[in-house]
C-alpha cells in the first residue's frame, strides 16, 4: 500500500514560499475516491458520513426544502431495501422458472404448451392418474417425438445422446458469456463478497454487466445439470442489484462504508430469495458473509429480506403457494437415542467438508499455475460431459439435484409412487395413524445401491465442479452428498428397528409394527451436517434448514449434527471453503474468528525496516509541484505521511496518492499560474510570498488530520485487532511524536502468513 519492498527515500523542496490565489479542493471530482484492488478507509468514511448527517440536521431547521431532504434521507435506506428486496426476488423468481423449465428441456417437451414444464405440463392434462401423475401423453420424451416410442434399446440411446447434447449446449453457452462478456460472473461469488464488505474494491465485480451475464448464465449453468446449485450465484445477483441500486441515492453512492451496509442486507435477501429463509438470510449476512454489522443494518436486512421472500412467494416459481423449497411433514417424533446416527452424520459431514475444501484447493490450485487454466471452456465441456455421462443411467443423478433432495427428505405415505416408498405392505390400515416400520421391498433394496453410486459420484465431480467458469454455488450439491448419506443410513437404522425390536438400542421405545424411524429426518440432518462442514455455519444453517423445511421440531438434532460437523472439520484445518479460496486468490481478508497469539511487536512489522532508508514523507511547507510529482513518479505507495520538516519529522497529518494526483492536475488546469515551482502548503494558514514567486498550491483540504497512530512498542496482537475492528488500510508508527514508519494491511497479512509458516508473498493485492 503505502510501504513496500523498494528503498525509501525522504523529499525536500527548496522553492520559494508564497500564497496568492488558493482554491478548494473538497468539492473536485474524484478527491477522496479509491482506485481498483485497494482497501477503503473505513475511519475516514464513517467521519465523511456524519459530517454529511450533521450538516443535513443543521439545515433542516433553515426551511421546508431542507427539512423534506432531511426526511427522504432518512427514508432513503429503507426505500433502497425495498427496491433490493423487490428485484432480488424478482431475479430470484424468474432464475427458478427458468432453470425447472431448461433442465426437463434435456429429457422431452410439452407439446400442447412448450413453455410448460414436465411437472406443469402434467398438471395441465386431464389424462392423469394421481398414482401415475409423472407420466401423461402431452409430454413426449425425445425419442417418442422422433421415433413415436419410448421403449427398447434405442430410443433409450437417443434419449442418452440428447440429454448429453443439452447439457453440453447449455454448457458451452454459460462458459462463453461469462468468458467473452463478464469474467467476474464465474464461481459463487460468496469469497469475493467476503472481502470487498471488508472494505476491498473490485471494481465491477458487483457491476450490470456481471448482473446480466450471471443471471442468464445461471440458468444455464443449473440446467446443464452440472453437480452445482444456485443459491451461492443468487447471493452475488443480490448484491449486484444491491450496489446498482445504490447509485440512486447520494448518501450510498458517495460513501463506500455505507455502501457495504447497503450490501449486506443484499447478502440477506439474497439467501432469503435462495432457500426461502428470510430469518437464515439474516442471520448468514451476520455469521458469514458482513465484516461489519451495526444494529441498523440488522433491521434494514430484515425487511429487505422480507420484501424479497415476499415477492418471491407472489410469483410462485414453484407452483405449490409454499416458499420453501423441500417442505416435509414427519409424524413420528426423534428419540433421543437417536442423538447417536445424528452424531455419526456430523462425524460424517465435518470429515467430507475437510476433504471437500483440501481437495478443491489443490485441484484449483493446479488450474491456476499449471495450462489448465488457460482452456476455460474445454476444462467446463469436459466436466459437463462427464457429468451427464455418468449421470443418465442412474435415477437419482439424472433428475435435477433439488429435486433428488426433496425426494430424499421425504417421508413415505401411503400414495408414495417412489422407489424409496416400496416397502411390503402387510399391515392393517383401517385404524388410521402413522405408517409402521415396515421390510423393504425390491425397490428401496435398488434405490439403496444407486444412491451409493450417486454420493460416490456427487462426492467427487463437485471438487471439480466447484471453481470452473460458469456460475457454481455449492449449497446444493454439499446438502445432496449429506442427503444421500443420511437417507441410507436413516433405511438401515429403520431396517434394524423392524428386524431387532428386541435390541438395547430399540427397547423400551420401538415396539413391533410402531413407527420408530423416519429416514427422511436423517436425510435432512444428514444434508446440514454436509453443508456445515464445507461452509463451517452454525447458527444460521440451523435456522436456515428449519426454515427450508418446515421442521421446526427438529432442531436439536440439527444442531447436534451441525456443530459436530463443525468441530471435525475444524480439527482437520480451519476455515470454510470460502475462507480457502479468499486465501487461494490471494485477497487482503482479515478473519475476524481467528486470534493472532505471536508475540511480535509493531517496529517487527513496519516498513520501513531496520536497515532500509528512512520513510518516504512530504514536508507541510516546503515542496514544490515538481518535488511532489517526482515522489508520485518515483514511488507506487498509495499515500504519503505529512510531517513538520525533514529533520524534526513531526507527524502532521496523511494524504492519498490519488487525491495528490487528482488536486495537482486539476490545479493546473482550473487554477491560474501554478507550476512547476509553485509551493504547496499543507498547513492553515498560508505565508505571504514575493510577488514575483508564482502563485502556490493550498492542499489542507485533502489530508487526513487524524491519521490513526500507535508506538513502535504496541504488540502485534493488538495491531491486528485495531486493523479487524476499525477496518484500517494503514496506521503510522511513532516514537515520542516522532514519525518511524508505517504498517498497511497488507504487511499485517504477510505477516500473519509467515508467522504459520505460510507464504507471504501469497497476498497479491494492495
Amino acid at each position: 500500500m503505502t510501504a513496500g519492498s523498494k528503498g525509501f527515500v525522504s523529499y525536500n523542496g527548496n522553492g520559494l514560499n508564497g500564497g496568492a490565489k488558493v482554491m478548494d479542493f473538497l468539492d473536485v471530482p474524484g478527491v477522496g475516491t479509491y482506485e481498483d484492488f485497494n482497501t477503503i478507509d473505513w475511519v475516514r468514511e464513517k467521519s465523511r458520513d456524519r459530517d454529511r448527517h450533521r450538516e443535513i440536521l443543521s439545515r433542516s431547521k433553515e426551511s421546508t426544502w431542507a427539512l423534506l431532504h432531511s426526511v427522504s434521507d432518512a427514508f432513503s435506506g429503507w426505500m433502497l431495501m425495498l427496491l433490493i428486496g423487490l428485484t432480488a426476488g424478482s431475479l430470484a423468481g424468474l432464475i427458478d422458472i427458468s432453470s425447472h423449465w431448461m433442465t426437463d428441456l434435456k429429457e422431452g417437451i410439452c407439446l400442447p404448451w412448450f413453455w410448460f414444464n414436465h411437472e406443469q405440463c402434467c398438471w395441465q392434462s386431464n389424462n392423469v392418474t394421481f398414482e401415475d401423475r409423472n407420466n401423461c401423453p402431452e409430454w413426449r420424451s425425445w425419442s417418442q417425438l422422433v421415433l413415436g416410442r419410448s421403449e427398447g434399446a434405442f430410443p433409450y440411446i437417443l434419449n442418452y445422446f440428447m440429454y448429453v447434447m443439452w447439457a453440453l449446449l447449455f454448457s458451452l453457452l454459460a462458459v462463453l458469456l461469462v468468458r467473452n462478456f463478464a469474467p467476474y460472473a464465474c464461481g459463487s461469488g460468496i469469497p469475493e463478497i467476503k472481502t470487498i464488505l471488508s472494505g476491498f474494491i473490485i471494481r465491477g465485480y458487483l457491476g450490470k454487466w456481471t448482473l446480466i451475464i450471471k443471471t442468464m448464465t445461471l440458468v444455464l449453468a443449473v440446467s446443464s445439470g452440472l453437480s452445482l446449485g444456485k443459491e451461492g450465484p443468487l447471493i452475488h445477483v443480490a448484491c449486484c442489484c444491491g450496489n446498482i441500486l445504490c447509485h440512486l441515492f447520494t448518501k450510498y453512492r458517495k460513501n463506500e462504508a455505507k455502501r457495504r451496509e447497503v450490501l449486506s442486507a443484499a447478502a440477506a435477501a439474497g439467501v432469503s430469495v435462495a432457500f426461502g429463509a428470510p430469518i437464515g438470510g439474516v442471520l448468514f449476512s451476520l455469521e458469514e458473509v458482513s465484516y461489519y454489522f451495526p444494529l441498523k443494518t440488522l433491521w434494514r436486512s430484515f425487511f429487505a429480506a422480507l420484501v424479497a421472500a415476499f415477492t418471491l412467494r407472489s410469483i410462485n416459481p414453484f407452483g405449490n403457494s409454499r416458499l420453501v423449497l423441500f417442505y416435509v411433514e414427519f409424524h413420528a417424533p426423534w428419540h433421543l437415542l437417536e442423538l447417536i446416527p445424528f452424531i455419526l452424520l456430523g462425524i460424517f459431514g465435518g470429515l467430507w467438508g475437510a476433504f471437500f475444501i483440501r481437495a478443491n484447493i489443490a485441484w484449483c490450485h493446479r488450474r491456476k499455475t499449471t495450462k489448465l487454466g488457460r482452456y476455460p471452456v474445454a476444462e467446463v465441456l469436459m466436466v459437463t460431459a462427464i457429468t451427464a455421462i455418468l449421470a443418465f443411467p442412474n435415477d437419482y443423478t439424472r433428475m435435477s439435484s433439488s429435486e433428488m433432495i426433496s425426494e430424499l427428505f421425504n417421508d413415505c405415505g401411503l400414495l408414495d409412487s417412489s422407489k424409496l416408498c416400496d416397502y411390503v405392505n402387510d399391515y392393517n390400515n383401517t385404524k388410521g395413524g402413522n405408517l409402521p416400520d415396515r421390510a423393504a421391498g425390491n425397490g428401496v433394496y435398488t434405490a439403496m445401491w444407486q444412491l451409493s453410486l450417486a454420493l460416490i459420484f456427487k462426492a467427487v465431480i463437485t471438487i471439480f465442479t466447484f471453481g470452473i467458469k460458469v456460475p457454481s454455488g455449492l449449497f446444493i450439491p454439499s446438502m445432496a452428498v449429506g442427503a444421500i448419506m443420511g437417507r441410507l443410513l436413516g433405511v438401515a437404522m429403520e431396517q434394524l428397528s423392524f428386524y431387532h425390536h428386541d435390541w438395547l438400542i430399540f427397547r423400551g421405545w420401538c415396539n413391533q409394527g410402531a413407527d420408530c424411524i423416519t429416514p427422511g429426518l436423517y436425510a435432512m440432518v444428514g444434508a446440514a451436517a454436509c453443508l456445515g462442514g464445507a461452509t463451517r455455519m452454525t447458527v444460521s444453517l440451523v435456522v436456515i434448514m428449519f426454515e427450508l423445511t418446515g421442521g421446526l421440531e427438529y432442531i436439536v438434532p440439527l444442531m447436534a449434527a451441525a456443530m459436530t460437523s463443525k468441530w471435525v472439520a475444524d480439527a482437520l484445518g480451519r476455515g470454510s471453503i470460502y475462507d480457502a479460496h479468499i486465501h487461494l486468490n490471494g485477497y487482503p481478508f482479515l478473519e475476524a474468528k481467528e486470534e493472532f497469539s505471536h508475540k511480535t511487536l509493531a517496529m517487527d512489522v513496519m516498513r520501513p525496516r531496520r536497515n532500509d532508508p528512512i520513510l518516504t514523507a512530504i514536508t507541510q511547507d516546503s515542496m514544490t509541484v515538481e518535488d511532489i510529482e517526482a515522489i508520485i513518479s518515483e514511488t507506487t505507495y498509495s499515500g504519503f505521511p505529512i510531517v513538520v520538516s525533514r529533520e524534526s519529522q513531526r507527524l502532521m497529518g496523511f494524504v492519498l496518492r490519488r487525491d495528490l494526483i487528482i488536486s495537482i492536475e486539476s490545479a493546473r488546469k482550473k487554477q491560474e499560474g501554478i507550476v512547476s515551482t509553485s509551493r504547496i502548503y499543507f498547513t492553515e494558514h498560508t505565508p505571504t510570498q514575493p510577488t514575483t514567486a508564482p502563485p502556490s498550491l493550498k492542499l489542507r483540504a485533502i489530508m487526513d488530520l487524524s491519521p490513526f497512530t500507535i508506538t513502535d512498542q504496541t504488540p502485534m496482537e493488538i495491531v491486528v485487532d485495531i486493523f479487524r475492528k476499525l477496518g484500517l488500510r494503514q496506521c503510522l508508527v511513532t516514537h515520542n511524536g516522532r514519525l518511524l514508519g508505517i504498517i498497511t494491511k497488507k504487511d499485517v497479512l504477510k505477516h500473519i502468513a509467515q508467522m504459520a509458516n505460510q507464504d507471504p508473498d501469497s497476498i497479491l493485492f494492495n
